[in-house]
């Protein structure tokens, strides 16, 4: 049996995918899971307070040591995380660490830029929803 080289035909690629475009590193949100870009997401470590007891704090420099975890800065996120005690799994430490600092930074923030209205809030959700 012979085969003719001129009949077998390579598949032609499939076409790419586009992706979506990123102006940086993606990171995922402990408390609401969905991934955003890092600039727009808290860096929180665990830093030790002395005494054998590990504090959760924001990291608003980027550049404490340590394992970090990415937290959008809202109330929801914040309350999911906590509730779901996803600081400790994240930051790998065991215990229930103090996640005050990172309660206050969140409060101040909303404070200074203000919360976004529900209306705004339920025109996000339905945009993000398939």
């Amino acid at each position: 049996m012979t085969v003719d080289c001129a009949v077998i035909q390579r598949e032609t690629p499939a076409p790419e995918r586009r992706h979506r475009r990123t102006e940086g590193p993606v990171r995922t949100c402990l408390g609401c899971r969905k991934r955003e870009l890092a600039v727009d997401l808290l860096r929180v470590v665990a830093v030790s307070d002395g005494n054998g007891e590990r504090t959760v704090t924001v990291d608003q420099t980027g550049n404490l040591p340590g394992r970090g975890a990415w937290l959008h800065p809202n109330d929801r996120c914040l309350e999911a995380a906590i509730r779901r005690r996803a600081f400790g799994r994240a930051l790998r430490i065991t215990g229930s660490p103090d996640t005050s600092a990172v309660v206050e930074c969140v409060r101040a923030q909303q404070a200074l830029h203000g919360s976004p209205s529900p209306a705004r809030e339920q025109v996000a959700k339905n945009m993000s929803t398939p």
